[in-house]
C-alpha cells in the first residue's frame, strides 16, 4: 500500500489499513473555537523512513459553537 492511497480516506478505514505500522496522528483545527462536523479524513501522510508516519487529518467541515 502506498501512503498516498490514504489521502482523503476516512480515518477509521485508513487506521485499519495501517495495521500495526507506527504513526503519529495530528488533527488540523481552525484558528478559532470550532466543532468538527462530518467525517474525519486523512489530509496528508509524511514518511521519512526512520520515524513513524506523520498523519494529518481534518474534518469535512467545521462550525463555530
Amino acid at each position: 500500500m502506498e501512503t498516498a492511497d490514504l489521502v482523503l480516506m476516512p480515518w477509521l478505514e485508513a487506521r485499519r489499513r495501517l495495521g500495526e505500522r507506527p504513526h503519529a496522528l495530528r488533527v488540523l483545527t481552525p484558528p478559532y473555537p470550532a466543532i468538527g462536523c462530518g467525517e474525519l479524513r486523512v489530509l496528508r501522510v509524511r514518511e521519512d523512513g526512520s520515524a513513524p508516519l506523520d498523519v494529518m487529518c481534518g474534518y469535512e467541515r467545521y462550525r463555530r459553537p
